[in-house]
Parts: structure tokens; sequence; C-alpha cells
């Protein structure tokens, strides 16, 4: 088939994403999840969403600058702050879904050791990709709840990617090589941004931007090379670079650009054509459990935690309802799995399902009825903060034609 009519049709997916986006007052990354979902089911047109290695490696590209914004997001200062908190959520965020769902797969579904190690690892997770593009939708990565959120996300993440390297990696010289120069990168990687941004910074050819993604692609090829996951150093990729992102956002706001309108599209819209709509009927009893123990799990190990640091009522379950979601790990941890042959084909759709329904239906109802407050006025001021210096002078003269 025709490159560019694939090209079309995915794009044209994303577009009818945002329009349904806008009129509903929903994620954009969510209603790509349904589109690709429903569309991807529909007899007639499911023939013509096909996927091909472009939209694949477009979507993981997409996955791997989504999961470097979510670290870059985690304000150092913040995380210093609210370390206690975001530890001690994030953890048990973490350690009880991973526990819950193993005993489950293992002792009630009568999988097999390996495979139930998937399965709790794969709900262990809370979903970076949904719970940033909520963040910066609503203007909450701005906010302290929106900056412990994240960085309880970071915390239950960075467990999950231990035990899934703790269970299978295979412990080899390439692993070494991976692990130390990663290490080597993430220590040299700020300040060799603040030498280009000092040097050649803000151009139209964006050299900092493309040295960010050689850094990124090459750690992710390393990782692929290493039998890891490209997403796992972008995340921490992040985290260090926040610093310098604090200082200037102006490279993060291209960089945002860039992913949301054209590279993370690719990315949920997928995630959606992965649900089988008659596979989702012969497992919907296996799915229902699984689904019901990954928000029973979830809700035993954030709610107590929140209450214990006296986050405020709506706060508090807004903050539950989004640790636990589950998407860009999840989906990451069954492929995995899948293509280890430690689960099979029906195993791994069951799972998959899950993770996507754990992507919906709890930020859908976070973001209907207990969505935090923000002001409007530091909305705005935060925009500015963002915007280079030629953005925000047309911002003001625009404002200035209105009065």
């Amino acid at each position: 088939m025709n490159i560019y009519y694939i090209a079309a049709i995915w794009l044209g997916m994303a577009l009818l994403a945002s329009f349904i986006s806008i009129r509903i007052s929903v994620s954009v990354a969510l209603v790509e999840i349904l589109v690709g979902a429903v569309l991807g089911n529909i007899p007639g047109m499911k023939e013509h969403i096909v996927q091909t290695g472009f939209t694949t490696f477009l979507a993981g590209v997409g996955s791997i600058l989504l999961t470097f914004l979510a670290g870059a997001e985690i304000d150092p200062v913040s995380l210093k702050k609210h370390w206690k908190a975001s530890i001690t959520i994030g953890f048990l965020s973490f350690l009880l879904p991973l526990l819950g769902a193993f005993g489950v797969c293992k002792l009630v579904l009568g999988w097999h050791l390996h495979a139930a190690e998937i399965g709790g690892i794969a709900l262990s997770t809370t979903s970076v990709a949904v719970v940033y593009a909520v963040m910066v939708e609503t203007g909450l990565n701005r906010q302290d709840i929106g900056k412990l959120i994240l960085a309880a996300c970071f915390v239950t993440d960075l467990g999950t990617v231990m035990a899934l390297g703790g269970f299978f990696a295979t412990y080899g010289w390439l692993l070494l090589v991976f692990v130390v120069v990663t290490a080597i990168c993430l220590f040299v990687l700020p300040r060799a941004m603040r030498l280009v941004i000092a040097r050649v910074g803000h151009r139209v050819s964006e050299p900092e931007v493309k040295v960010l993604l050689v850094v990124l692609l090459g750690l992710g090829g390393l990782a692929t090379a290493a039998g890891s996951e490209a997403v796992l150093p972008a995340y921490v990729a992040g985290l260090v670079m926040a610093g310098v992102f604090m200082q200037d956002r102006v490279i993060m706001d291209r960089i945002r650009t860039i992913a949301f309108a054209f590279l993370t599209p690719f990315f949920f819209l997928r995630a959606g054509t992965l649900i089988s709509a008659p596979e989702l009927v012969s497992g919907a009893g296996i799915i229902g459990a699984l689904f019901l123990v990954k928000m029973a799990t979830k809700f035993a190990g954030v709610w107590p935690s929140s209450t214990a640091f006296r986050i405020p009522m709506r706060e508090r379950t807004y903050t539950t309802l989004l640790m636990a979601t589950g998407l860009t790990f999840g989906s990451i941890s069954a492929l995995f799995g899948l293509n280890h042959h430690f689960i099979n084909q029906a195993q791994y759709t069951e799972l998959v399902t899950v993770v996507v329904l754990s992507a919906l239906i709890p930020t859908l109802i976070a973001q209907q009825f207990f969505q935090p407050k923000v002001a409007v006025g530091t909305e705005v001021a935060e925009e500015e903060e963002a915007l280079a210096e030629e953005d925000a002078s047309i911002v003001h003269r625009r404002r200035r034609s209105l009065v």
C-alpha cells in the first residue's frame, strides 16, 4: 500500500481525535486511544489502518520523547521538597499491584512463573505518557500537585524498570556497556547542553534539539542492542535535564511541539489498534478480574499514603486515579514478554487490554469529577515564561489590540 496514503490515514485519525478532544474537553491522548480502538475494529475500515515499519518506528520515537519530556517535567527542587511523599506513594503504587497481579496470575489463573511475573510487572506501572499528557493539557505540570504526581510516577516506573531488568535481563558485556555509556552520557549531558545553548542555541537549525535527539536515539539503540527497551534511558535523561529546562523553557516547548503534533499520535493510536474486539469478548472475564486487581491494589497503596501526607480529599482522589493509569511501560512489559515467549498471544491481549483500560477509565473519571483547579493568572504567566521573547511580544501586541 502507498506509504503516503497510510500516513494520511493515521494523521487523519489523529486530527479527528484532536477535534473530538477539543469538543468534549478530554485529554487528546485518551481520545486517540479510543479512536484507534474503534476504527481498528470496524469492518471495511480496519483494513486501511495498516501497521507498517515506519508507523511502529514513529510510535516508538514518540514514546521515547514523551517519556523524556515526562522526566524533564520533574522539578528537582519540587522533588526534594516532596521526596518523602513521592517516594512513599510511588513505591507503594508499584509494590502492591506487582504482588497482587502476580498472585492472581500465578495462583488463580494458573499462569507459569515467568508469565505471572510479566503480568505483575505490566500491571504495576503508572502511565507516564497519559499522566504527562494530562498534566500538560490541564496546566497542572506547573503546580505542586502535578509535580508531586509526576515525581511519584517516576518512582513507580523506576521500580517497574528495575523489576523487568532484574527478572529478565540478559547479563552480558553489552548490558554492561549500555549501563556505563548511559551513566557517562547522563553525567555529561547537562553540561554539554548548557555549552551548546550558550554557543549556538536558539538558531533556525535548532542544534540543541538535534543534540538531544541524537543522545536519546543513540541510547535507545544501545538499549535495544543490549536486550533492553529504548524508552528506559529516556526517563532518567529527562530527569537530569530538568534543571537546564527550568532555565530555558523554549527548548522544551519546541520538543513538545514536535512530539505532540506528529509523533505521539502514532503511539496512542497504535495502542488503541492493539485492542481486538473478538478477543475482548472471549477474555472478558480475565480482563475484568485483572483490571479490578490493578485498581484495588493501586487504591490500597496510593490512597492511605496520600492521606498520611495530608493531601486534600479532591487532590487525593485525583492523585489515586492518575496513579492507577497504565500504558507505556505496561505495554512495553507485555510486548517484552510476548517477544521473548514468556507469555502467549492470548495473555498478551488480556494484559494490553487491561493496560489500555487503565489508561482510559481512571483518567476519564479523574478529569471529569476530580480535576484540581488552576488559577488562570498563573497559567498565563507560565505560558509567557515558556515562550521565546519574540513570541511573548506577539502575545502582548494581540492583547493590546483587543483592549
